[in-house]
């Protein structure tokens, strides 16, 4: 809980920074941020790293330089995982980068949601359904599709804090608990 809060008020700070620069920054430090974010995720010994408190911020914060300096990113976006890393909270990078990416998408009416379904779908029936559902929604939709074989069939539609579960999976659960009421 107390990391969301500190997240969510780095990602607004920044978030704020790029604003009062215009739209375009704006964007680009959401980009770079998720570029450091994902190069960080994708190496769970550097998260490791920087969650150890026996490295010194000074060691934390050359390694976040070096990292910086080969991506090549906006001095801003810089200077702020420098600041990260002088405060001890570069491992709160990527969750500083999905709270910027939540800002981003809340100022774009962008909403992002997830399908769950048996099996694989191609990508024909994913852009329809996608299509479907922004028609629906009257908003852009961000889609991810996974599979999970325990739903037995049907769906389960996950859209921010919503959830749809048209699964054969809990039609079943209902009828199981409509039994045991005797209805």
């Amino acid at each position: 809980m107390i990391g969301n809060v500190v997240s969510r008020r780095y990602a607004k700070a920044l978030f704020a920074v790029g604003a009062a620069k215009g739209e375009a920054e704006q964007v680009k430090y959401g980009e770079q941020l998720a570029a450091v974010s994902a190069s960080i995720e994708e190496a769970p010994e550097a998260m490791a790293f920087f969650k150890n408190p026996a490295f010194s911020a000074e060691e934390k914060k050359a390694v976040v330089t070096k990292l910086v300096e080969k991506m090549s990113l906006d001095q801003m976006v810089r200077n702020f995982c420098d600041l990260l890393a002088d405060r001890g909270r570069v491992e709160m990078l990527p969750a500083i980068a999905s709270d910027y990416k939540a800002m981003m998408d809340a100022v774009s009416g962008v909403v992002t949601g997830e399908l769950v379904t048996v099996s694989e779908l191609n990508q024909e029936r994913k852009s329809a359904i996608q299509a479907q559902l922004e028609k629906q929604a009257g908003k852009k939709l961000e889609l991810s599709f996974s599979t999970d074989e325990s739903i037995l069939g049907g769906i389960v539609l996950k859209v921010g804090d919503r959830v749809m579960d048209a699964s054969l999976k809990a039609q079943l659960q209902i009828l199981k608990e409509n039994i045991k009421r005797g209805e």
